[in-house]
């Protein structure tokens, strides 16, 4: 404020009092974009606490294990077969080698990231997001603007940041909407920051975004198909090619968040969040998973495989399973809100529903990617018991979410006798964090399949060091991961050669 009556004493002077107060009240009157923006210029690597990094780089770790894993999935090579029919190479790498545009390598590597639906999770009273899946498109940015790691880790805690605020301060999932609506602000915020974006430049990305991509709930409710993994990816890409355009001077409606008909008042309703006093600190609030399932399904899960270690039945004999759990559960993948989990065909909507994941778990011993096989699926073992399994709300548990995740998990069997436990947290949650070995461990398990034991530790140990390294160092690792000859890449059957890979 001092600055700007400096600068304009002398012309203020010579117009009215009045006239003087209106002039300042426009200068100095932001819009909530706007202080958005102020904030995602203002923050600096410095501003990263020690926890923060470490965190965060687990969280690269860990999407970076999820990324390798799903490399031969169908899906995500269609989306490979799509990006090499109209990108033949250009600025960005792409994970498993080739490159794309940036706003086509966010949207292919992001597939990559999310497919599994194995990534981390922040939790809020009325949102669940994933905000690593921001890990994508600040990547291919950063690698565009041939920034350092640091300048990664920035541009991404940045996404968090803004992906959880708003995620806690403007839930839309009540309202119908997809948690990639606030996820398209975080992008925006995200690549703006690894581009080095002015302030009224971000604010203008951040305007377009938010007024474009305000994505339908239908997305994860019902019979849930493909684009349940690939709703954010498209975000991402959409959301980076937007930003791009905001750089070359591209505006945006600057009264998207509290305008008429803006995200208040058409979606979120009224909210505040001071921008101008947040830090960089919500990293070490999110979640890591240790099932490849749904985030509330996680304490379900570590449930019922501590039941059968402990008690050792034979799941032959289960009669029924209770499962009492927090209510967000409930609506989400027990059956409440959002479609019959009872109809269990699909990847998509087997890590979605409650029964099936704690069927499988207690049939197999463990939830990863092979218990989402299409014919693990549909065999008779586990569609029969999964209708066994009862999903009920409880009220105390929902209380205590999202502090703890509480759910208790009996079994009754057939003898009559009835095992029970009452689990709250696991492996991963804010109260037992996943340290930098329990993600290499992951990172192994997921990875080994598809990498040499070196390019796994090369890729670890840039990862561990990306403050001190460029990030085209490590998207160069990223490239030397091949798909098998045996994977059902649709451009190596039909070409021999992938005209991406090679």
């Amino acid at each position: 404020m001092h600055v700007l009556l400096s600068v304009m004493d002398d012309s203020l002077l010579k117009i009215p009092l009045a006239w003087n107060m209106v002039a300042l009240e426009a200068k100095t009157t932001m819009t909530c974009i706007e202080n958005l923006a102020e904030f995602v210029s203002r923050v600096k690597y410095e501003d990263l606490g020690k926890e923060a990094k470490e965190q965060l780089k687990v969280r690269i770790l860990d999407a970076i294990g999820c990324a390798i894993g799903a490399i031969e999935a169908q899906t995500v090579q269609r989306i490979r077969e799509h990006t090499c029919e109209f990108d033949h190479g250009n600025h960005c790498a792409l994970i498993g080698g080739g490159s794309a545009a940036p706003d086509r390598a966010a949207f292919y590597n992001g597939a990559l990231v999310r497919y599994l639906d194995f990534n981390d999770s922040y939790l809020a009273k009325g949102e669940t997001c994933h905000p690593s899946d921001n890990l994508a498109p600040v990547l291919a940015a950063t690698e565009y603007a041939k920034g350092r790691g640091r300048d990664l880790l920035t541009a991404l805690a940045v996404a968090y940041q803004v992906q959880c605020r708003l995620s806690e301060a403007a839930p839309v999932r009540a309202a119908g909407f997809d948690h990639t609506t606030q996820g398209s602000y975080a992008v925006a915020a995200g690549v703006s920051k690894a581009l080095r974006l002015t302030p009224e430049q971000t604010a203008n990305a951040l305007a377009i975004c938010g007024t474009a991509f305000n994505a339908l709930r239908v997305t994860r409710t019902g019979k849930l198909s493909n684009w349940k993994g690939l709703a954010y990816p498209n975000t991402a890409a959409c959301c980076t090619n937007a930003v791009f355009l905001a750089r070359q001077g591209i505006t945006g409606p600057l009264e998207v968040i509290e305008g008429e008909k803006g995200f208040m008042d058409a979606i979120a309703g009224m909210f505040e969040v001071d921008w101008s006093r947040e830090a960089l600190d919500r990293v070490p609030a999110t979640i890591l998973k240790k099932y490849n399932a749904e985030i509330h399904s996680q304490t379900a899960i570590e449930a019922a495989l501590s039941l059968k270690t402990e008690h050792r039945f034979d799941v032959r004999e289960i009669e029924s399973i209770n499962v009492e759990i927090f209510d967000v559960a409930f609506h989400i993948i027990g059956g409440g809100d959002e479609g019959d989990k009872m109809q269990v065909r699909s990847k998509e909507e087997a890590d979605h529903s409650l029964p099936y994941l704690i069927a499988v778990a207690l049939l197999d011993g463990q939830v990863m990617p092979e218990q989402y096989q299409p014919e693990r699926i549909i065999r008779n073992g586990v569609q029969q018991l999964l209708r066994r399994i009862t999903i009920r709300p409880s009220d105390d548990y929902s209380a205590r979410f999202p502090k703890e995740m509480p759910c208790r998990l009996t079994v009754s069997l057939r003898n009559g006798k009835s095992v029970s436990v009452e689990c709250k947290d696991y492996p991963g949650f804010i109260t037992r964090p996943m340290t930098w070995d329990d993600a290499f461990k992951k990172f192994e398990e997921l990875a080994s399949p598809h990498t040499s034991p070196e390019l796994r530790r090369s890729i670890s140990d840039s990862i561990h060091h990306l403050e001190r390294i460029e990030v085209a160092a490590l998207t160069r690792l990223l490239s030397d991961i091949r798909c098998s000859p045996e994977s059902q890449h649709p451009g190596a059957m039909k070409n021999k050669e992938c005209r991406v890979c090679h």
